[in-house]
């Protein structure tokens, strides 16, 4: 089933070049979502032995993001389909194609457990989605694209860098050299300090960049403003949490290695809060809605690794807010679309009155703000609460306080942008266009605010375990 999850959305990419209707080809993205679901479903309740030679194996970290990346992909596939439906004047082959080729490529870093395997599959992602950002065609998304890729590219070309140095540790310490996680795990406490040190360093900048860390962030606020709110909502809550699983694969080694762990966990936490203090100076009076979420993402990817570098009971709270975040992004993004669609603008002096011109968009913006600022009783509070909360437990007042004020920093910033935008009357002038919510533009983003929702006031047990059972693979104790 694992081969499956990885193969059949490739051919699914391969069916969506060889369709030729334009109208046709995107019923594709929901059946191949809906399988991908029902076989994530499947390895959650029984997952199969690691492969031969280890490369391959699904452990409980991989499936707290492989649940997140699934279960978002079904949900934007289902909302592709009306969202496309609107947009017939150019062709979606190459969005449906890369999608699914970014759907296998994704998958593949979940189970990936030799590093450069990982490597490769995560650069899959940045090459498949780079033709997405650029679906409008206009030169504001190509250049969003270039900046993607140049950046990205370089941050994974860091990344190979601290393989090659993680690789070479090993054959100093007279080690077999190897970068499959276990044995890596297993001798780290033997290798070589001085290049696993420069292997942490150059994996942290190079997967901080893919993942939008402050001050590697500068594609996002283009790539986000620019794609279109479908290709947004799988970056923020796709991409992002691959790069972070890479992150957490370094983890495991420093912490493995007992001399690394604290000077990487430091890292994360002036990074974090680094992004968090970019996220909270660049949102104030952003008149731009959909470059607004981009500095969201910036602050939740900060969020992440403050509570990776706290450790201890902060770790369950990052892995959990990795769901949160994700699922939370894709309603923001989706209804962003829907907004966009119909006002043929996405700056805050055009759209306003949301609420009156797109009720049910208009309101799922709301929520998914109102969610994403930490509001109880959505889930994004539960995990923030958990990370802040351990902060203050385990001695880091400065720390918990900063996090606290860039929180508030952002909700003012956020609701300055936001509530202008929904409340109201729109403009009298403003030219009509012949986007309606329908059920498959509206009920995708619905069925995730009600998850969110869901999370917030009871959490599942299974989903619990699984977040256990991953926080103890970073160190905490059951």
């Amino acid at each position: 089933m694992i081969f499956a999850l990885i193969l059949l959305p490739l051919v699914g990419a391969l069916v969506a070049w060889i369709v030729p209707d334009n109208r046709l080809r995107p019923l594709i993205l929901p059946v191949m979502g809906s399988i991908h679901l029902v076989l994530t479903a499947l390895l959650l309740g029984n997952t199969p032995a690691p492969s031969a030679g280890g490369w391959i194996w699904l452990d409980p970290l991989g499936k707290v993001v492989l649940l997140c990346i699934s279960l978002l992909f079904a949900v934007c596939a289902f909302y592709a389909v009306g969202y496309l439906s609107y947009r017939q004047e150019r062709s979606n082959r190459i969005l449906c194609m890369g999608l699914l080729v970014c759907l296998a490529a994704m998958g593949l870093v979940t189970v990936s457990q030799h590093l450069g395997l990982l490597w490769v599959a995560l650069e899959t992602t940045t090459v498949s989605m780079a033709p997405l950002i650029y679906f409008n065609r206009n030169a504001r998304s190509i250049e969003a694209t270039w900046k993607y890729l140049l950046i990205c590219s370089v941050g994974i070309g860091l990344a190979l860098l601290g393989l090659l140095f993680l690789a070479y540790s090993t054959y100093v310490a007279q080690h077999d050299a190897t970068l499959l996680l276990g044995p890596l795990m297993a001798s780290a406490r033997g290798l070589n300090p001085g290049w696993l040190h420069a292997a942490a360093i150059f994996l942290l900048v190079g997967y901080g960049s893919k993942m939008g860390l402050a001050p590697l962030h500068t594609w996002k606020p283009d790539a986000y403003g620019e794609a279109p709110g479908l290709v947004g909502a799988l970056l923020a809550g796709g991409l992002v949490n691959c790069a972070f699983l890479s992150i957490l694969r370094v983890y495991q080694i420093c912490l493995a290695s007992g001399i690394e762990i604290q000077f990487f966990q430091k890292s994360l936490l002036g990074m974090g809060l680094i992004s968090m203090a970019f996220a909270a100076v660049f949102m104030a009076r952003q008149a731009d809605f959909k470059r607004m979420l981009a500095y969201s993402s910036i602050e939740h990817v900060g969020i992440l690794a403050i509570g990776l570098g706290l450790g201890g009971g902060a770790i369950y709270g990052a892995l959990f807010h990795l769901l949160n975040n994700g699922l939370t992004k894709g309603v923001l993004f989706l209804s962003s679309g829907n907004i966009h669609r119909s006002y043929s603008n996405k700056t805050t002096d055009v759209v306003k009155g949301a609420l009156t011109r797109l009720p049910w968009s208009g309101g799922l913006f709301l929520a998914g703000f109102i969610a994403i600022t930490g509001s109880p009783p959505f889930s994004p509070f539960i995990s923030e609460y958990t990370i802040v909360s351990s902060a203050f437990i385990e001695g880091h007042h400065l720390v918990g306080g900063l996090f606290l004020l860039f929180l508030v920093i952002v909700f003012i910033g956020m609701a300055l942008t936001v509530l202008p935008m929904v409340m109201g009357a729109p403009p009298s002038d403003i030219e009509p266009t012949d986007y309606r919510d329908r059920l498959l533009t509206v009920g995708p983003p619905l069925l995730m605010m009600t998850v969110i929702l869901m999370l917030g006031i009871w959490p599942p047990a299974f989903l619990v375990t699984l977040l256990r059972d991953g926080a103890s693979m970073l160190g905490v104790q059951p």
